[in-house]
C-alpha cells in the first residue's frame, strides 16, 4: 500500500519489537504515529528468548493475552553448566508478576506486536524502504521512500525514532558513530532440531546454557518439538576450524559439549545452518535533535544473557517516555534526550560488564552473583545474593531503574574500575611486586577495560537528570 500522507507527528523507522513497541506506546498516548517497514511481515529472525521484563511491556502495550492466546512456549528460567559449576536460574524466586517469560518464534512473536500496532492507531507500511533522510542542520526533518511496485515519496515529521535494526540508518549513514566490541568478536552458529530431550522437571521449556573452550552453546525449545540450538565463539576459534565445512564446525562444537550434547542425541537437524558475526556494537550516542535510536539501532550486545528483545523493548518504553513529555510541554528536549541516552545506555552497560564477567568461565557462580549485586542498586546484602542475579539477567532491574528516580549506578561503577585499570596499567612498579597488587586482579582489570574499550560517556555518578519514567496515569517523564 502506498504511503497516503506526506507528513506525521512521529515516524518510526522498523517494525522489530523496538519499532512495533514506541510506535503502539505512543499511538496509545493520542499521538500521529507512521511506522515503515522494510520488509513484509512475517519474516525470520534471531534472538528467541525473552526475558521477565517483557511481560510488564506486554501490559502497557494491552498485548499480553495476545502474547499469552499465542501458545509460546513458556519459559521458567534457565539451566547453566558453565565450566565448572551447574546451577539452576528460576525467575519464580521474582516477585510481583514477573515470574516467567516466553520462548517465540520471532517471525510469529514480531508479526503479533506489529499487528497490534495497527490495531492501537499507528498507520503501518511494510515493503518500504527509506531511502534518505533530509536535515535541518542536526535535525532530520524528512524522509524520502520506495516500495518494490516502484512507488516513491516523502514523509516529513517533527520526532523520529530509528528503530531499524543492525542495518542502523542514523548511526551508519548519517551519524557514522557506530563501534564495533574487540573483545566480543565472536562467530554464532546455529540450526533447528527436531524430537530432542528436553531439560527435566518444570526447566523443561528453559533455556540451557553450556561451555566449550572459547565459547558457549545455547538451546532454545521453541515448542514441543522443536529446538533452536546455537554455537558463539570467538573469531580465533572458529578461524581455527576453518579446515571443515560449517556443518562440521557446529556439529563437532555440539559434541564438546556434554548439556547440548544430549539434549540433541535423539534429535535430528532440520534447518540450514546459519552463521552470524560482528554482532556486538555501541553508537557513541543514543539520541539527538528530534531522534532517538532504539533497538539494535542504537547498540547490541553478544546474546548470552538474552538480551536484545529486553533492550529493544526497553529503550521503546523510554523513548517513548521522553517524546510523550516533550510534546505535553512537560520537559524540554534536550534534557528528555540527555535522559533517555544515559538510561538506555546504563542498561546496555550493565549487561555488557556483566556479560564480560561471564566469559571468564573459571569464576564460578559465586563470583557472577556477586558481580550482579555490584551492578544493582539493591541491598541484596543481607538476603541470598542469587536473587541479585536472577533480578538483573531478568530485565527487571532495568525496569525499575526506569520508574524511580535512582543514582547513576553502572555509569558510576564503570568510571571507578575503570580509574582502577589506569592505575594498575599506568603504576608499573605494582605490578612487579605481588604482595602490593596480586595477579589476579591485574588480570580482571585488564579483561574488564578491554571488555568497555570503545566505550563512552564514562562519567562520574549522578542522578540522571533527576527524571524518571511514570506510566500512570499518562506514560511520560516525571521529575524527582
Amino acid at each position: 500500500m502506498s504511503i497516503r500522507t506526506n507528513s506525521t507527528q512521529i515516524l518510526v523507522i522498523g517494525g522489530g519489537p523496538a519499532g512495533s513497541t514506541a510506535a503502539t506506546l505512543l499511538a496509545r498516548e493520542g499521538f500521529e504515529v507512521t511506522l515503515i517497514e522494510r520488509e513484509v511481515f512475517p519474516r525470520y529472525h534471531i534472538g528467541e528468548s525473552l526475558l521477565p521484563s517483557a511481560l510488564e511491556i506486554f501490559d502497557l502495550l494491552g498485548v499480553r493475552e495476545k502474547i499469552e492466546a499465542q501458545g509460546f512456549q513458556r519459559k521458567s528460567g534457565g539451566y547453566f553448566e558453565w565450566g565448572n559449576e551447574k546451577w539452576t536460574l528460576n525467575f519464580g524466586e521474582l516477585s510481583g508478576s514477573h515470574t516467567y517469560s516466553f520462548q517465540v518464534r520471532r517471525a510469529e512473536f514480531d508479526h503479533l506486536l506489529l499487528e497490534h500496532a495497527k490495531s492501537q492507531g499507528v498507520t503501518v507500511y511494510e515493503g518500504t524502504e527509506i531511502r534518505q533522510v533530509s536535515f535541518d542542520g542536526d535535525r532530520p526533518k524528512s524522509a524520502t521512500w520506495s516500495q518494490t511496485g516502484g512507488a516513491t515519496g516523502e514523509i516529513s515529521f517533527d520526532f523520529l525514532i530509528d528503530a531499524s535494526g543492525r542495518s542502523g540508518v542514523m548511526a551508519t549513514r548519517y551519524l557514522k558513530n557506530r563501534r564495533q566490541h574487540n573483545v566480543f568478536q565472536n562467530i554464532a552458529i546455529w540450526g533447528y532440531w527436531k524430537n530432542t530431550n528436553r531439560l527435566p522437571g518444570n526447566q523443561s521449556g528453559s533455556i540451557a546454557l553450556g561451555t566449550i573452550e572459547n565459547g558457549w552453546l545455547w538451546g532454545i525449545p521453541l515448542d514441543e518439538e522443536t529446538m533452536s540450538v546455537g554455537v558463539v565463539m570467538h573469531k580465533s576459534s572458529y578461524k581455527e576450524r576453518l579446515t571443515k565445512n560449517l556443518e562440521q564446525i557446529y556439529a563437532e562444537a555440539i559434541a564438546e559439549c556434554p548439556l547440548l550434547a544430549d539434549l540433541v542425541a535423539p534429535g535430528e537437524l532440520v534447518s540450514d545452518v546459519t552463521v552470524e558475526q560482528d554482532y556486538s556494537y555501541t553508537s557513541d550516542s543514543f539520541s539527538g535533535p528530534g531522534y532517538f535510536m532504539a533497538g539494535d539501532a542504537a547498540c547490541f550486545l553478544d546474546p548470552l544473557l538474552s538480551s536484545g528483545v529486553h533492550l529493544a523493548t526497553y529503550s521503546a518504553l523510554l523513548a517513548s517516555a521522553s517524546i510523550s513529555s516533550i510534546l505535553r510541554g512537560e520537559v524540554n528536549e534536550e534534557k528528555a534526550a540527555n535522559f533517555y541516552d544515559k538510561s538506555y545506555r546504563q542498561a546496555y552497560l550493565r549487561f555488557l560488564v556483566f556479560v564480560s564477567a561471564f566469559y571468564d568461565q573459571n569464576r564460578g557462580k559465586d563470583s557472577y552473583f556477586w558481580e550482579a549485586q555490584r551492578l544493582s542498586r539493591h541491598d541484596f546484602s543481607n538476603i541470598d545474593l542469587k536473587l541479585a542475579f536472577t533480578s538483573l539477567v531478568s530485565g527487571i532491574e532495568d525496569l525499575t531503574d526506569a520508574k524511580e528516580a535512582i543514582p547513576d549506578i553502572v555509569l558510576g561503577e564503570m568510571s571507578k574500575r575503570v580509574k582502577e585499570n589506569c592505575t594498575i596499567r599506568q603504576d608499573k612498579q605494582a605490578l612487579a611486586v605481588k604482595e602490593k597488587i596480586s595477579e589476579k586482579e591485574v588480570k580482571s582489570n585488564a579483561q574488564f577495560f578491554s571488555a568497555v574499550e570503545g566505550m563512552t560517556s564514562l562519567t562520574a555518578a549522578g542522578a540522571i537528570d533527576d527524571l524518571y519514567v511514570v506510566t500512570k496515569p499518562r506514560l511520560g517523564l516525571a521529575r524527582v
